[in-house]
């Protein structure tokens, strides 16, 4: 389902593919994200995805009210808090997809996948 704004010119209708793709973009530039992940189901092992494939580690939903839930799978950097991150997350990607669309993010859920050493 693709939201929409109305205004006084018309309608706007908003994918869920680009909001996924532009929240997917504003985690990564969180510190200490990372990447996105990817769920194998035949070995249930976590793989981080690069470039164009952001989108596949974050999931939009929206309510029946018009609200957004976010859903992120994440790998973060091996010294860092956790919970810091995620926090950050959180705060970044709810103020930047508000501004960009318009809507509001109701909710957003971050399954941490893995932790990687940054070279």
């Amino acid at each position: 389902m693709a939201g929409k704004i109305e205004n006084e010119f018309g309608q706007i209708s908003i994918g869920e593919s680009v909001i996924e793709e532009y929240a997917g973009h504003a985690a990564l530039d969180c510190f200490g994200i990372v990447g996105m992940a990817a769920i194998s189901m035949r070995d249930g092992l976590a793989k981080l995805l690069k470039g164009n494939s952001v989108s596949k580690g974050v999931e939009v939903q929206m309510d029946e009210n018009g609200e957004l839930i976010i859903s992120f799978h994440i790998i973060v950097a091996y010294g860092v808090s956790i919970q810091t991150v995620v926090n950050n997350l959180i705060s970044t990607v709810k103020y930047q997809v508000e501004d960009y669309t318009n809507m509001k993010v109701k909710a957003i859920n971050v399954y941490v996948e893995g932790v990687r050493v940054i070279d």
